[in-house]
């Protein structure tokens, strides 16, 4: 537990933290048809279980899923059994369930706090990263890199610019086609390949691929949802001082820390002798994925404390092991091996931080993670008492 007793949350983070308040706004087409679902299988939940539970136990099934799917098709080209995107398909079902259960259980059990919307949203980050993967297997895009590269990455921007409007707004905005929607769409096009196949996507329709018809309604629906988001971050101005976010920063500065993922990933991508990527689509994503991960957590983190974002992070180690490696003429000549060295440092670099930042929030709130029930004072917040109502926060409202 040494590696998990040192702090990233100042005092006065931490009760900025406490004092933050959920906001959201919108709502999409498919939630208001989900819902009747999700009331009723919220029913079946027994009131013991913490939702952070249920929101983890929905992330790691997606991650089985998504492993076991990049395991049979390791550079995304491949075909995987039947069985394997049929499993994915109804993983990610329960996923997108227990994600939006996980809120009403807080709501039902008076467990809601802060902790549980960064909880919600970090899982949803990672999530992101899986499932962008997956899709991409599904429609065979290894067989063609650059959509591959442009699907994954598209999804992530996505996600990361959703929480940088919410961190210039103060207010987490939905549209009309948003996560439910295109949760639903990814689940059908799984089954679509566990029933006929992952070839289907390959079928020649006047000349063209039947994925080439979907990138094309998925760069559609992308750039729409990018003018929504930018049309607030920089139309509409940020909540904070004088137009600027709710730590007081400036709007664009989050747009930094992306852009370095992006910009590593791109030369590592296009100055590799070994056609690195090529050949190991799936590890390549998974590896940046995961440092976006750990950067849109920071940038969740910094709107629930109104804090700056800080661009030095450890996560950038993984990828600048590949980038000096080309650029520099470093020793290393087998590029597949440290970029499986950097996956697993960017991968320990995340579960550390993520670990830190719950139990920090957890011992300053006086809370349990994946309890219900309520810790003892600790001694870093002398007022909290047994005696005191659970801290309340809006509720999340998921996708």
């Amino acid at each position: 537990m040494s590696i998990l007793t040192s702090t990233i949350l100042e005092a006065s983070q931490l009760k900025r933290l406490e004092e933050h308040k959920y906001s959201s706004h919108g709502k999409s087409i498919a939630e208001a048809v989900m819902q009747p679902f999700w009331n009723w299988a919220i029913e079946k939940v027994p009131r013991s279980i913490a939702p952070n539970t249920l929101t983890l136990s929905g992330l790691a099934l997606n991650i089985v899923s998504s492993v076991l799917l990049m395991f049979y098709c390791p550079t995304g080209s491949e075909e995987a059994p039947g069985f394997v995107y049929i499993f994915c398909a109804v993983c990610l079902f329960i996923y997108q369930t227990l994600d939006a259960l996980d809120g009403k259980q807080a709501r039902r059990t008076n467990s809601s706090s802060p902790l549980g919307e960064l909880f919600d949203h970090g899982c949803d980050a990672v999530s992101t990263v899986f499932v962008g993967i997956a899709t991409s297997i599904t429609l065979q895009l290894g067989a063609h890199p650059n959509e591959f590269f442009f699907m994954c990455f598209a999804g992530l921007l996505l996600f990361y610019t959703a929480h940088w409007q919410t961190y210039v707004s103060g207010t987490l905005r939905f549209g009309k086609f948003d996560v439910t929607e295109t949760q639903l769409c990814i689940i059908g096009s799984l089954f679509i390949s566990g029933l006929f196949g992952p070839g289907i996507w390959s079928y020649q329709i006047h000349g063209y691929r039947v994925s080439t018809f979907v990138l094309v309604f998925s760069t559609i629906m992308t750039l729409l949802t990018f003018y929504q988001s930018f049309s607030i971050i920089f139309g509409e101005g940020g909540s904070g001082r004088n137009g600027s976010t709710v730590a007081g920063t400036s709007v664009i500065s989050p747009v930094i820390h992306f852009a370095a993922v992006l910009v590593l990933a791109l030369m590592v991508m296009l100055r590799s002798p070994t056609q690195l990527f090529q050949n190991n689509c799936c590890l390549f994503i998974l590896m940046f994925g995961i440092v976006s991960a750990k950067i849109t957590n920071k940038l969740i983190v910094a709107h629930m404390t109104k804090s700056g974002m800080d661009f030095a992070d450890t996560a950038f180690i993984g990828p600048l092991m590949l980038f000096l490696n080309q650029y520099l003429g470093l020793p290393c000549s087998d590029e597949r091996v440290l970029l499986w060295a950097a996956t697993i440092w960017c991968t320990v670099d995340l579960v550390r931080f993520c670990s830190i930042i719950c139990l920090q929030i957890s011992q300053y709130l006086g809370i349990y993670i994946f309890e219900i029930t309520s810790k003892p004072p600790s001694s870093k917040k002398s007022s909290v008492s047994t005696s005191k109502k659970p801290v309340t926060r809006s509720s999340v409202k998921h996708k």
